[in-house]
């Protein structure tokens, strides 16, 4: 059995979408809170036009969590003709609903909504647009924000997906779907690390969208002449090309921050606000995911290659039995630059 063989069944195991029946519970209970949100905006003059799941859902990258709950990811839109002056008031409705149907905790944060369901392991992030013509505004703000915090802030929630769903860039050499499924699978594995190799405490900072974006803007797609995929050398380019991608800001004292823009509307910094030690310990685990993936690339032995990757994604990465060869060991690309510091590695 050959390493990409290996991948390709590790992506299997961690792999999620609104259609598995893992799923179902919170598919279902996703309709049912929808369908309650539409009849108290509606009551309460302003009329949900148009709803779309968002997020990993929407781009085919979501993975099985573990330990954690199942995310619901939803957007509703209202006419900005109907919309409330103030964007906090249609997200007290929204947590007012969600309380009602059993979440607990509901907060209104700057962006969304966020509660978790009570009896089922559920989050659900709930965000609400205003749309006119083809433009949408995000409703901002906190319960008890100041008109100077409180927003309708331009956005281009279509957009983003649109972002990680294009294939158009790959269009030379091979086919543009196989590459762009390639860099859904890269994803898929960079999140599974983030939850293996991250406290939580951190791991809720290294934003999956952050983890999206820079592998969208940097993934170096890798097939062999016969169009089939190399995840193990299409991942390791993609995170070295990271590491030099100037997502990582050095400080005087040796640490980093990581900053990481939306690529559409608002062009926002994903990473604003977060600390130098997440930056720090993102830099340096990513460095340490470089170096495993070199030892990974030139290792003959296919047991201990796979035992590599354990290391790095847990065990949904299979192991091998002894004595079975990886003949597609390579030499390894110089990791030169990519060197980090003691925090977090």
């Amino acid at each position: 059995m050959s390493i990409q063989r290996k991948f390709t069944n590790f992506h299997n195991a961690i792999k999620l979408s609104r259609e598995d029946d893992k799923y179902r519970d919170a598919r279902e209970k996703d309709e049912s809170i929808l369908a309650a949100l539409k009849a108290a905006f509606k009551e309460a003059g302003y009329p949900v036009i148009d709803t779309f799941i968002q997020g990993s859902l929407r781009t085919a990258t979501t993975i099985k969590h573990p330990k954690n709950d199942f995310d619901i990811d939803r957007a509703l839109v209202i006419d900005s003709a109907n919309a409330p002056e103030d964007p906090v008031e249609v997200k007290k409705l929204v947590c007012s609903i969600l309380e009602k149907r059993g979440f607990k905790d509901a907060k209104i944060k700057m962006p969304c909504v966020t509660a978790d369901y009570a009896s089922l392991n559920l989050h659900i992030d709930i965000v609400v647009y205003r749309k006119s013509g083809d433009n949408y505004e995000l409703a901002v703000g906190k319960r008890n924000s100041g008109d100077a915090v409180k927003a309708w802030s331009p956005s281009d929630p279509k957009g983003l997906i649109d972002n990680i769903n294009d294939k158009s860039s790959y269009v030379y050499i091979g086919s543009s779907e196989d590459k762009l499924c390639q860099y859904k699978r890269l994803v898929r594995y960079m999140k599974r690390w983030r939850d293996e190799k991250f406290e939580d405490s951190v791991r809720k900072k290294v934003y999956s969208i952050g983890i999206t974006v820079m592998l969208k803007e940097q993934f170096i797609p890798v097939l062999n002449e016969d169009g089939k995929p190399d995840d193990l050398q299409a991942l390791r380019d993609t995170v070295a090309a990271i590491l030099t991608g100037g997502y990582f800001i050095p400080l005087v004292d040796g640490n980093y921050r990581v900053k990481v823009e939306l690529p559409v509307m608002p062009y926002r910094d994903i990473f604003d606000g977060s600390s130098a030690a997440t930056g720090t310990q993102l830099w340096n685990k990513l460095n340490t995911v470089l170096r495993k993936l070199d030892k990974a690339l030139v290792e003959e032995s296919l047991k201990k290659q796979c035992n590599i990757l354990r290391e790095l994604f847990g065990d949904n990465f299979e192991t091998a039995e002894d004595g079975n060869r990886n003949e597609s060991a390579k030499v390894a690309y110089s990791s030169a630059g990519s060197v980090g510091t003691s925090q977090g590695a």
